[in-house]
């Protein structure tokens, strides 16, 4: 595929407008020179316009609105939630945060309305990290307090960096000096690194999707309807994930050798991200409901989920209805049973607290689980791999992995300093390398609801086929419109950029 080379400029806002903008030109060379690793951005599949948003992301990356943007509508818009109190554990008080709040409100008054959300990596503290290039790395495990502003923008309002409240583990504040602030933050996108990577894009993508297959093949016959409807979907899921296992996630691989979370950590990480996994957040209306993203109008993943959500639960549902005439129908399949069964018992590990179904007894249980199934290996795939290049890129914005311990002292950091918390040019040659690679769309790309089976060219399956792809066509036409309009396109969920399956 031919594309354009994207001209990275070097200069940066200060700080980190020097020094680190003549090792970002060393990044780049030593990117160029190993093909067929090329830092490019092509024309999206399907779309009418070349994205890039590298520019941007390099010029905006230390704005708070910026910041915000990016819980909402990066490459990880999963961990961000609506809170109406604080967590007992975070050492803010009213009088901290006032400035930055409308001047006729408090803290109180703007939970109440809802405008008030929380970032909270708790599920990295006291991880063992990473040594890259023979050098202890650092992880936090931070709590970001964030405001939805009346000139609607995110904005964060306070961080701190570890779970223990203390005399060591200040809250830092924008009014805070300018480095204490920056760095502040940077902690925060690393640790959102290490949790996009392994819990967002594998845990809840690539492994969600291996035991949906591995209990399909196990139990449904060939000529099962769900098989059939399916295995589209999550057949590569196998291929793809023994790759992973055998390259990134081995020794000398990516994480072993240039990531924070590397491969002590990283069993850890998953063992705690499966405990806390809830269906609820699986399943699109009800984590944006749950976590307040609904009604956010500068949330646009949250708006497209939504749409690709009911344009494939739609599908599911019609499909459904050719096979099963009503809940005793589903009550009564036994290869059904025992294929939720198993994913039940294997795959959510016999977890009730989860609430992922162990049966199904109706109709529409078995409808939102598929849907839900599908949507976790397309759309979400789509949302949370071929966005992470985009915002990986430059360095700064998401550092893989922090060479310094963090800050337990306001006032200890100049802007010098900060760039000695990065990490080595090697090792971000490598992450980048890796990155550039899983944002590629496959060679033979197959966008979502598009198959070449037999069996969908037949019958009343015609039909349903004809309609989604009607609805997800017409979606595709209402994002470019959208799009057009804005600053910054949010193209990761068009369905003409959604793949059908998890094949990188």
């Amino acid at each position: 595929m031919d594309g354009f080379h994207v001209t990275i400029r070097t200069s940066a806002s200060p700080p980190l407008s020097g020094t680190y903008g003549r090792v970002w030109i060393s990044l780049i060379g030593t990117l160029c020179e190993s093909p067929p690793v090329r830092v490019e951005h092509f024309l999206l599949p399907g779309s009418n316009y070349f994205f890039s948003p590298i520019e941007y992301v390099q010029a905006h990356w230390q704005e708070d609105a910026f910041f915000g943007y990016q819980c909402l509508n990066g490459c990880n818009p999963l961990c961000i939630r609506q809170i109406h109190n604080l967590p007992p554990n975070l050492s803010v008080t009213s009088e901290m945060v006032r400035p930055f709040l409308p001047e006729d409100s408090s803290l109180g008054q703007e939970m109440e309305r809802g405008h008030v959300y929380l970032l909270d990596y708790e599920v990295l503290d006291q991880l063992p990290a990473n040594t890259v290039n023979d050098k202890q790395t650092y992880l936090a495990a931070p709590l970001c307090l964030l405001h939805y502003s009346r000139q609607g923008e995110l904005k964060p309002i306070a961080i701190q960096l570890q779970q223990a409240p203390g005399p060591q583990n200040p809250v830092f504040l924008p009014s805070d000096a300018a480095p204490d602030w920056l760095l502040a933050k940077m902690w925060v996108r690393n640790s959102d690194f290490q949790v996009h990577q392994l819990l967002t894009h594998f845990l809840r993508t690539h492994l969600l999707g291996e035991v949906c297959c591995t209990a399909t093949l196990r139990q449904l016959p060939e000529i099962h309807p769900l098989h059939q409807l399916l295995m589209p979907h999550i057949r590569s899921t196998l291929q793809i994930n023994i790759q992973a296992r055998i390259t990134l996630l081995a020794t000398k691989g990516v994480f072993d050798k240039s990531i924070a979370c590397g491969l002590e950590a990283i069993p850890l990480l998953l063992a705690r991200g499966t405990q806390r996994l809830r269906y609820s957040s699986m399943c699109v209306p009800d984590d944006v409901r749950v976590r307040g993203l609904d009604a956010l109008p500068i949330c646009y993943y949250a708006q497209d989920a939504l749409r690709v959500w009911d344009a494939l639960h739609r599908f599911v549902a019609g499909w459904i209805r050719l096979y099963y005439c009503n809940d005793e129908d589903v009550q009564h399949d036994c290869e059904l049973q025992n294929w939720i069964g198993e994913i039940f018992t294997e795959g959510f590990l016999g977890l009730s607290h989860i609430g992922a179904p162990q049966s199904f007894q109706t109709a529409g249980e078995m409808c939102k689980f598929v849907t839900m199934v599908i949507f976790s290996c397309s759309a979400l795939h789509a949302a949370v791999n071929f966005s992470q290049l985009d915002y990986n890129i430059w360095i700064p914005n998401s550092p893989a992995a922090m060479s310094r311990p963090p800050s337990q002292t306001k006032g200890s950091v100049s802007e010098e300093d900060i760039f000695s918390f990065l990490p080595e040019v090697n090792s971000s040659c490598h992450v980048l390398s890796v990155l550039s690679l899983l944002s590629q769309p496959a060679i033979d790309f197959v966008p979502l609801c598009h198959y070449n089976e037999w069996y969908f060219s037949s019958g009343a399956i015609v039909k349903l086929v004809e309609e989604v792809r009607r609805e997800l066509k017409m979606l595709a036409k209402d994002i470019a419109d959208r799009n057009s309009q804005l600053e910054l396109p949010y193209p990761y969920l068009s369905p003409d950029c959604i793949e059908n399956s998890v094949t990188i």
